[in-house]
């Protein structure tokens, strides 16, 4: 079954690398280190032992944040390689980790590509975040004598019948893990009825409840505020798909009614449409400034903000005063509602969650957080967080408290990866 697999993926190749080059017509940092792709990495300066960590994107990146660091004082004698698919998620791992880990993009899964990159690099473990199941590459992890953890593991119900649809194969790529540590009971039940074996599975926690939003967040993000909008009541909208903005700007139309000085702070989750959201509040009147060239523009000039640069978004959260998280009004599946959670901002997301299922019915639960369904509700829910200090305050408490208390996912992994390295 894997020789036929790994026959599909050569014969798809073609197409991927057209899809390459397709999307650096756009954004152009799909265009390098391609070679890195089919596994060609420069060989290695040092030949420190390499702890590998995999996170495909800008989510599971800042997912792996805490776990990074503490991996990189605890073993302080290892190199710690990142590995990511898209530029997005590279790029968070250049303002993240600030040089002190290396990045290269994972490899294609096939045969050739992988054992060309495990052959350079020579890793003494693979640490996967979430769904990222290769099997390709567990395979040959596998025969090479390295332990391969899946860590923050998740299956969601569309992803967990697509692999019942291959069960066999997805047993069998399963079974190569050594060890799956689950983000929740739910996740662990569905690898458990792949195939995976009980005696290596394990209820975690969710790693991205340990997000470390930065001592002195607060202090820039206050600064920041002077700049770009003092004295007037900030929201943002982050993340945002094809289709959300448009539902975003009739709500700051809306808002803008009563709350006439409103700043509307507007992150597009992908780089290649920062230019699309851009003309897209340029043709409806707007007066907009780009981060990327917003030097010296003033509070009073402006009415949307456009983060249109990569890794500053949790500075942008502590700056406002709402954020509704996008991917949830377009049916993505919602993005991270932690991190402006962690930093106490009132949180309002549209109702297509599923990608955090779980955190949302404890959030809803708590009433932590105002789920809409258009761009009527957006604006009614901003208003009142807008209008009312206290229910804002309240809600972000409530939301900061929840993270708190289920911190814990760091110790729990690093207690397992410590048995790995110490018994490889």
């Amino acid at each position: 079954m894997r020789f036929l697999y790994s026959l599909v993926l050569y014969l798809c190749a073609p197409l991927a690398l057209c899809y390459l080059l397709l999307r650096g017509t756009k954004n152009r940092a799909y265009l390098e280190r391609i070679p890195e792709r089919f596994g060609y990495i420069p060989k290695p300066g040092s030949a420190q032992p390499v702890i590998w960590v995999h996170a495909v994107s800008v989510g599971e990146v800042q997912a792996s944040g805490e776990l990074v660091k503490r991996l990189l004082g605890a073993y302080p004698d290892c190199r710690v390689l990142l590995t990511t698919v898209t530029p997005t998620g590279a790029a968070r791992v250049r303002s993240l980790f600030a040089g002190t880990v290396e990045h290269r993009y994972l490899p294609y899964d096939l045969p050739h590509a992988v054992h060309l990159f495990l052959r350079r690099i020579n890793p003494r473990l693979l640490v996967i975040l979430e769904t990222e199941i290769w099997p390709n590459l567990l395979y040959y992890c596998k025969r090479r004598g390295v332990p391969s953890v899946l860590v923050n593991a998740r299956l969601s119900v569309a992803s967990y019948r697509g692999y019942l649809k291959f069960r066999r194969f997805s047993a069998s790529a399963v079974g190569l893990l050594s060890h799956i540590a689950a983000r929740s009971a739910e996740d662990a039940e569905r690898f458990l009825a792949l195939g995976a074996d009980p005696a290596r599975v394990s209820i975690a926690g969710n790693l991205k409840f340990d997000i470390d939003t930065g001592a002195d967040a607060a202090v820039q993000a206050a600064s920041l505020r002077r700049t770009i909008a003092a004295g007037r009541p900030v929201w943002i909208a982050a993340s945002t798909h094809a289709g959300e903005e448009e539902q975003v700007l009739d709500a700051f139309d809306r808002v803008r009614r009563s709350l006439a000085d409103c700043f509307l702070i507007i992150a597009p989750r992908h780089p290649e449409r920062f230019d699309k959201v851009y003309h897209l509040c340029v043709r409806r009147g707007l007066e907009v400034a780009r981060r990327s060239a917003a030097a010296g523009v003033e509070a009073r000039d402006t009415d949307v903000y456009l983060l249109d640069t990569l890794g500053e978004l949790p500075l942008f959260y502590a700056c406002a005063d709402a954020a509704f998280v996008g991917g949830s009004l377009a049916p993505v599946g919602g993005h991270n509602v932690l991190e402006p959670a962690a930093l106490g901002v009132p949180l309002i997301s549209g109702q297509h969650t599923a990608n955090f299922r779980e955190v949302i019915e404890l959030f809803k639960a708590d009433d932590a957080i105002m789920i809409v369904t258009d761009a009527a509700q957006l604006a009614a829910a901003v208003s009142s967080l807008l209008q009312d200090a206290d229910l804002g305050r309240t809600r972000g408490e409530r939301g900061q408290r929840l993270v708190r208390q289920n911190r814990g996912a760091t110790d729990s992994v690093m207690g397992l990866l410590d048995k790995c390295l110490a018994n490889p």
